[in-house]
């Protein structure tokens, strides 16, 4: 099933109990990534050999259109979040999808004015220092077996595979 990223949300947390939406928002940047290569390569190898290093999901840089209007719109709480937050107390930001599924992590956030220009609206960024790896919540039961190969049991047009394997 395909969906729009339409009604996703970028929440917060600085007190560590609920999380409050973060309005306006325009961009949401990709998530996850791959581990670095470590060369682990000897001269008695006939090919280049590696294992995995650290994950680097590189910078998450999130953009808003620009309201400052009063302490709690947009750009005010992530400037206060960028002011007051320390590695030893992070904000908290969970990104919520319209599937369910949601990224939960903690970071510092670094805020600028994006350019400006006749015509355009006037935008910001957010650009997160992650301070922990990315959660992923799941909207199903973590404690369902995920079954690779089999078919959906939904009603939808998809092809399904039919016992004998063919297509149907």
């Amino acid at each position: 099933m395909a969906y729009s990223a339409n009604k996703t949300k970028l929440l917060y947390s600085f007190s560590g109990s609920s999380y409050d939406e973060i309005k306006l928002l325009m961009e949401v940047p990709e998530l996850g990534g791959a581990p670095e290569k470590i060369d682990v390569t000897t001269l008695s190898d006939s090919s280049k050999k590696y294992i995995p290093g650290i994950k680097d999901y590189g910078d998450l840089v999130f953009k808003f259109l620009y309201d400052n209007t009063s302490t709690t719109a947009n750009y005010g709480i992530l400037k206060y979040l960028e002011d007051n937050a320390q590695p030893d107390n992070p904000a908290s930001f969970k990104i919520e999808y319209p599937d369910g599924t949601a990224h939960v992590f903690d970071a510092i956030p670094s805020v600028k004015l994006d350019a400006g220009a006749i015509n355009g609206a006037l935008t910001f960024s957010a650009t997160m220092m992650l301070l922990n790896d990315i959660e992923t919540i799941n909207p199903y039961d973590d404690d369902d077996d995920i079954v690779i190969g089999e078919p959906d049991d939904d009603d939808d047009d998809d092809d399904e595979f039919e016992e004998d394997g063919d297509l149907s």
